[in-house]
């Protein structure tokens, strides 16, 4: 069963496609993709990557958590499911 990790703290040059090359060194990446701001297309500095197993998503939260990538510490954690947000 395939599991969502949350990278926050990405720099901001990153694309879905550096996200996935960085994370399949920690085991098969599913999906990979930079969340980007829905005005300016610019990268908003966090996504999320699908492993295709538990085991490898624990491998990428204990390879990448706290690793330096161009200048930043990156935190990696699994993520939780989204909660819908009232509107305003």
């Amino acid at each position: 069963m395939a599991t969502n990790v949350f990278v926050g703290n990405l720099p901001y040059t990153t694309d879905d496609k550096a996200l996935s090359d960085l994370f399949t060194q920690a085991g098969t990446v599913v999906s990979a993709k930079v969340i980007s701001d829905k005005y300016t297309g610019r990268s908003r500095g966090f996504g999320f990557v699908e492993m295709a197993s538990a085991e490898e998503t624990q491998k990428a939260i204990e390879m990448f958590n706290g690793k330096d990538v161009d200048g930043r510490a990156l935190t990696v954690n699994e993520a939780r499911p989204r909660e819908e947000r009232p509107r305003p």
